[in-house]
């Protein structure tokens, strides 16, 4: 089942980080006015979600690769607060209320990073 999990995981942020580049306005539309490079960070967040969901698959590059993802996580989420307070995501017709309820899901998928990632099974 962990096994399954992880390739579940692994796909999700690899396709997750490719859609960076294939879809830049709905990520740049979700940054807060301000930051600075919002095309570099957008890039680099891109790379990382794909390179973490690569590094879970391999066993020596997993719990640097879950910690990269916790990481990663962590730094999106005003991000996603932001858009929520927005009350829509720019290139993309969602619920606000969608939105909204998003903002958990980041808890969920650390959840599962650390499950998958860096949590030691029993002997």
């Amino acid at each position: 089942m962990k096994i399954l999990a992880r390739w579940v995981l692994a796909v999700f942020f690899v396709l997750a980080g490719a859609n960076h580049f294939r879809t830049p306005t709905i990520y740049l539309g979700m940054m807060p006015a301000g930051l600075p490079w919002p095309e570099a960070m957008n890039a680099f967040s891109g790379v990382a979600e794909m390179l973490g969901g690569v590094g879970l698959l391999i066993p020596w590059t997993r719990r640097w690769a879950a910690w990269g993802l916790l990481a990663l996580l962590i730094a999106v989420f005003p991000a996603n607060v932001h858009v929520a307070l927005l009350g829509h995501m720019p290139g993309l017709d969602v619920s606000p209320a969608v939105l909204w309820l998003r903002l958990p899901f980041q808890a969920v998928f650390g959840a599962w990073v650390w499950w998958v990632g860096l949590r030691r099974s029993p002997p």
